[in-house]
Formats: C-alpha cells, sequence, structure tokens
C-alpha cells in the first residue's frame, strides 16, 4: 500500500477517533485529493476497519461507531497536544494540523530566539560531514566581551525548553561545549574535524535522577503529583545526558534543594540529591 494511502486511512481513523466524525471534503481538503478518491478511502477505511464508523445521514458525515476500535493509530494525548501547541505557538497554520476543530487554547510564550537560517543550514551540514567550521560567535565571558572568531566540530544539537544550541567541540578550549544557536553571527570556512561525537563523555553518558513529590505534601496530594509526573511506586527516574543535566535540573526547580522550598509551588523534589549535585559538578568539570 502507497504510504499516501496509508497516511490518509490514519487521518480518517484521527479525526473518527478525536472528533468522532469525518466526511470527503475532510480528506480532500486536507490531501488536495480528487472527490473520488476520497470516497475510494473512506471505503477501504470501512473494509479495513469494518463496523467502525457509520454513516449520519442527516449530518452526511461518517460517525465514529458505538463499538470502534483504534486499527491503524497508537493514539498518544501528546501528538493531539503538540498539535495543539504547534498552532496555538504560531509555529504550524491551523490548516496544516489534522485538528478540524481546533478547541481555544494558548500558551506560555517566550520571546522567540532569532536564528539565522543560513547559519543553521551550515551547522547542520558540518555536523552532517563530520567537519569542523569557522563561526563568529558572541558569549557572554568576562574573558571574551567581544564576538570572536573561532572554530567548533559540530556533532549534535539541544534544546532547555526555551533556546537552541548545537553541541560542539571548541578548538580554541580543546573540550566539547554548547553554543547557542542566536550567538552564531556568521558561519565561515568548513575544515578538518577535531574531537568526534564519540568522544564527547558527557554527551554519550547517562545519569538518573530519582524524582518523587515534595515531602510536605499531603498524601493524597502526593499521589496526584505520581500521576501527574507518571511516576511508578511513588517516584520515577529521569535518564539524562550529562550535557543536558543542568537544562533539565533548571527547568524542573532541582538545580539547589528542592526540599526547602515551598511544597505547594515546588511540587517533586530530587530524591538522590547528593548523587544528582556529584553528578553536575562532573559535567560542569568535564566541561
Amino acid at each position: 500500500m502507497r504510504w499516501g494511502v496509508e497516511q490518509r486511512l490514519e487521518f480518517i481513523e484521527f479525526r473518527l477517533f478525536w472528533e468522532g466524525s469525518i466526511n470527503r471534503a475532510d480528506i480532500v481538503e486536507f490531501f488536495g485529493v480528487s472527490v473520488p478518491q476520497a470516497s475510494k478511502d473512506l471505503t477501504l477505511y470501512q473494509e479495513r476497519a469494518p463496523g467502525n464508523m457509520d454513516y449520519d445521514t442527516r449530518a452526511k458525515r461518517y460517525v465514529a461507531a458505538e463499538k470502534f476500535v483504534l486499527r491503524f493509530l497508537d493514539p498518544d494525548p501528546y501528538v493531539y497536544l503538540a498539535q495543539l501547541r504547534s498552532v496555538a505557538e504560531g509555529t504550524v497554520p491551523s490548516h496544516d494540523s489534522w485538528i478540524a476543530a481546533l478547541p481555544r487554547a494558548d500558551v506560555a510564550l517566550t520571546p522567540k530566539r532569532d536564528i539565522d537560517i543560513k547559519v543553521l543550514r551550515r551547522i547542520l551540514d558540518a555536523a552532517r560531514e563530520g567537519a569542523s567550521v569557522d563561526v563568529f560567535y558572541q558569549s557572554m565571558n568576562k574573558v571574551r566581551p567581544d564576538p570572536i572568531w573561532r572554530r567548533i566540530t559540530p556533532h549534535a544539537f539541544g534544546y532547555d525548553g526555551f533556546r537552541w544550541h548545537t553541541r560542539a567541540y571548541c578548538h580554541i578550549e580543546h573540550k566539547f561545549k554548547d553554543f547557542l544557536l542566536p550567538r552564531i553571527l556568521e558561519v565561515g570556512a568548513i575544515g578538518q574535524p577535531g574531537a568526534t561525537g564519540e568522544q564527547d563523555w558527557l554527551w554519550n553518558n547517562y545519569f538518573d535522577v530519582e524524582i518523587g513529590p515534595h515531602p510536605d505534601l499531603t498524601e493524597s496530594q502526593k499521589k496526584v503529583v505520581a500521576k501527574d509526573y507518571g511516576f511508578d511506586h511513588g517516584n520515577g527516574v529521569l535518564s539524562v545526558r550529562y550535557a543536558m543535566l543542568f537544562y533539565v535540573l533548571k527547568r524542573l526547580g532541582l538545580l539547589g534543594d528542592a526540599i526547602k522550598q515551598n511544597a505547594r509551588t515546588q511540587h517533586i523534589v530530587a530524591i538522590n540529591r547528593k548523587e544528582t549535585e556529584a553528578a553536575l559538578e562532573r559535567a560542569e568539570f568535564r566541561q
């Protein structure tokens, strides 16, 4: 079966599962196929998933049957919410979302980081080719208050929830570092690589952060926090790259001793706090 048809069958099931109905016009509008093709897709879906939808003559739409069974999708609430978030943030136009009846939604916006598309393409090229590249970089280092040209060998990308960086070997400091993409002002020539990504210990190794509900919460509050974070048996484990550990802890409010924070605002703590602090020191030392 051609991928295009398979995708349209998933689309049909997505609409039936999340919104309860679909018609030919939905398929025609989203995929740009002909009306006869949309009819064939709906017929094929009925053949492959018998009993999953009925035709509502009043609404002139196919509706999800009472005994609807998923055949093509493994639905994930985060996939649905990711689409909703992308539309709310304005990164994806509403007509590109599989969601037809978009509920009202908003997100806690942060200022959009200005990433030069030419810079991104050149960094991507260097990473794919395993090459080094000259970048004109503005750091916040007191030693280098002005932007300078420096050579880096990028091998990966990281996102801390607010901004993107490239993980790269710095040919000046002879170690792996994070370089924020918006602070790369220009890109120069590509050249021979320095150390490769396989040699980046902090990127290739992980530390397990054990997290659980704040001890000052009530038992019922602890249970709902455990459910909220998907903890098994009350606690959970996040396996985090050493290179991303600082960002993860910062975002979760775990850089300091979370037990000393107000449980009403800081709901989780690091169970293995001493080991986590030692891991963070190790990451900063080897950075």
